[in-house]
């Protein structure tokens, strides 16, 4: 029921940021996860408080169900300095809060494989237990971070657990025409690292799958490689009308709605009560953030170096 909560949860909020997207314009680019919000609960709710998180760009499922707020989450898309990087990020994925373990994001996809090991060989030198979990895209599977990281990985057995979230689509390129193997979990053998395929539209499965790799991981046995098969079903961004895809879905025909999939294993009253208060505190949140004013052009010379 608590994964039920977490999912639906997401699923409204990218429900509201959709809505003013196409209505209010965006200052960014958003990258929605409807329908992928499933696996991203799952896999997360199988890790630890003090576990460090490196997420994805598509969707805000990763920060929410790892424990941060949905009023700096919105704060963050929309510019404000309400969010956990006072309005820094404003218009795409750049979530960060070290109080929960969510570490933030490179500045290029691709660059979260290395800053995963990074944290991971952290934990192994330290002793302290806590294993990584990195997700990505199959369109990202393809960058050579990956290959350095997977590598240096399994050689040093570092606590770390790859979860990508293949959802057919890199972009407007499709799996098979930039894959030359039919699954990415394919290319684990190579590393010495177990791959596994799960249906990501089970949010369950996937937290099966992935309390399996972490524990594995916290053994000191090394990482494993999840591929969590799903859908993407809106464009690569918010607006894209992908002209070069012919099977869109939408959104209240999603295949196997892992929304629709946990509400059945809960009591309709129970499921009710939980979809209104989700969608409350949805509103509530995005009202408050919308609410929020700008940063000051001033923070720009914050949280840097030198």
């Amino acid at each position: 029921m608590e994964i039920y909560r977490k999912v639906v949860t997401v699923r409204f909020a990218e429900l509201r940021i959709r809505d003013h997207v196409e209505t209010e314009g965006f200052g960014g680019f958003w990258h929605p996860g409807i329908g992928q919000e499933g696996l991203q609960v799952g896999a997360i709710a199988a890790m630890r408080p003090e576990d460090y998180l490196y997420y994805a760009h598509r969707g805000l499922g990763y920060a929410y169900a790892k424990g941060m707020d949905m009023v700096p989450l919105f704060g963050d898309l929309l510019g404000r300095a309400v969010g956990s990087t006072r309005g820094k990020g404003g218009g795409t994925v750049h979530f960060a809060s070290a109080e929960h373990g969510v570490l933030g994001q490179g500045g290029t996809l691709g660059s979260n494989f290395v800053l995963g090991a990074g944290t991971a060989l952290a934990s192994q030198l330290r002793g302290d237990g806590r294993v990584t979990v990195v997700f990505f895209g199959d369109g990202a599977s393809g960058r050579g971070t990956w290959h350095e990281a997977a590598l240096q990985a399994s050689v040093w057995k570092l606590p770390v657990v790859w979860v990508c979230e293949n959802n057919g689509w890199a972009l407007s390129a499709r799996f098979e025409d930039q894959s030359p193997t039919p699954h990415v979990a394919d290319r684990a053998s190579a590393y010495g690292m177990p791959g596994v395929i799960v249906d990501g539209q089970d949010a369950l499965a996937v937290r099966d799958a992935t309390a399996d790799a972490i524990e594995r991981a916290r053994r000191g046995e090394g990482p494993t490689l999840i591929e969590a098969k799903t859908l993407r079903i809106r464009g690569h961004y918010e607006g894209d009308r992908q002209p070069y895809r012919e099977d869109q879905v939408k959104d209240d025909e999603i295949p196997n709605d892992p929304v629709h999939r946990l509400g059945a294993l809960i009591p309709d009253e129970q499921r009710r009560t939980i979809d209104g208060d989700a969608r409350r505190y949805v509103e509530e949140a995005f009202a408050a953030a919308l609410a929020a004013p700008r940063p000051d052009t001033s923070v720009i010379y914050e949280d840097v170096w030198a």
